[in-house]
């Protein structure tokens, strides 16, 4: 995998910041990693959609901005402004040319701190979100995985959709939002990113002159253990040509080590190889899907692992019954050492692939060093994966081999 050298250090209020060096990089990537996501929604209160609200609309006006003049700080001079929001954290982020670094810290400090969500653009914006959770609502595809997620943890924040509804959306006012910033938008939740040509001195003190004043938080709060659903299996008719179909289970917490097995496992059943287990069975032998997937996904305090694909609803169960299949195989026989060293070499060759692209890579270690403290080197990546054994696997397989099943289709 590519080598950056990611340098980490803590300003006088207690932000902390990443630098990840990119000698002669003609792009610069600078954002800001917030832990603060739908899961922190008080959706008794009405909040259902508003860190994903908030994410819009920072760029609608500030203290000294208004929305005309934030769209062109960076555009101005080639570069990009951007964002989006998770179940756990938001990022707002710039990509640019070299030399308009405090370009844009300045202009994202200022964003973070002294947006003022006036009403009349609010109510523009309003109407944008709500068509994008309209458009979300047509792609069974997509919605199926919320839908999964909400019947998966109906006790806790990652149950409900990142949009929120046409009707909480309707009703976030301004103040709102105000509360939500001065509430999650600060020291202690926020992780400063740069990853580019300029060194980790001048990167200090660029951090240090725009970001000095940042409000100070309280520590963040450790999560209470998730209780999710018993097993489940649920049909939702939508008008859809195909059969839309999740299977999965949610994960206890992992350590770093055993996330890398269960990344392994993941990207064996049906990653984005065409050679991947269920890829091979549901569609090069028997035609039945344009697409399977299988992902994993680590939260704070628990995880999930999913199976998608999409099918003609005459094939849905015997696409889950080969589904199932792959996945008792995989709890109940060790792969060969051979097959493991093979899964291992084509794992470690996507990941190459994946940090080429540098935006990807300096939010990955954005978001890493904001939940974990720190990103994992590509040394310490390829020694987990080569540690990975043939009954680790089995037993990372053993916690996802009773899935339960959600499916969005016609009757």
């Amino acid at each position: 995998m590519a080598q950056n050298t990611a340098t980490y250090f803590t300003l006088d209020n207690g932000m902390r910041c990443v630098h990840l060096h990119q000698p002669g990089a003609p792009v610069g990537y600078f954002g800001a990693a917030v832990r603060a996501g739908s899961r922190d929604e008080d959706v008794a209160r009405g909040q259902a959609g508003l860190a994903h609200f908030v994410e819009h609309t920072i760029f609608k006006g500030t203290a000294r901005r208004s929305s005309w003049h934030i769209i062109n700080r960076m555009e101005a001079v080639g570069g990009e402004l951007n964002a989006f929001t998770g179940k756990e954290d938001t990022v707002v982020y710039a990509a640019f040319s070299r030399p308009n670094l405090s370009r844009a810290a300045e202009l994202i400090a200022d964003l973070i701190t002294g947006s003022r969500f006036p009403k009349a653009q609010l109510d523009r914006e309003r109407e944008v979100v709500c068509d994008e959770i309209d458009s979300y609502l047509d792609q069974p595809s997509e919605a199926v995985f919320d839908d999964f997620e909400d019947l998966l943890f109906p006790t806790d924040g990652l149950g409900h959709n990142i949009l929120g509804t046409r009707e909480s959306v309707r009703r976030l006012t301004s103040e709102d939002c105000v509360a939500w910033l001065n509430t999650y938008y600060n020291t202690n939740r926020i992780i400063l990113f740069y990853a580019g040509a300029y060194g980790v001195d001048t990167f200090r003190k660029i951090a240090e002159r725009y970001y000095s004043d940042l409000r100070v938080g309280g520590a963040v709060a450790e999560l209470p253990a998730v209780t999710p659903a018993a097993r489940f299996d649920v049909h939702k008719a939508v008008e859809s040509h195909q059969a839309n179909v999740v299977m999965g289970s949610a994960l206890p917490p992992m350590p770093l080590p055993e996330r890398m097995v269960m990344a392994l496992l993941t990207n064996i059943l049906g990653g984005p190889g065409m050679n991947s287990l269920l890829n091979v069975e549901l569609r090069e032998r028997r035609g039945l899907v344009y697409n399977v997937e299988t992902s994993v996904t680590n939260f704070s305090n628990c995880g999930e692992f999913l199976v998608y694909f999409g099918c003609d609803p005459s094939d849905e169960g015997e696409c889950r019954r080969l589904a199932q299949q792959q996945l008792e195989e995989m709890a109940s026989h060790c792969l060969s050492e051979r097959r493991l060293a093979a899964a291992r070499k084509q794992y470690l060759g996507q990941l190459i692939l994946a940090n080429d692209n540098r935006e990807n890579r300096a939010i990955a270690v954005g978001r890493a060093t904001l939940f974990r403290g720190r990103a994992l080197t590509s040394a310490q990546v390829t020694d987990m994966v080569r540690a990975v054994t043939p009954q680790a696997l089995r037993d990372a397989a053993a916690l996802v081999v009773a899935p339960s099943v959600l499916t969005l289709g016609p009757n």
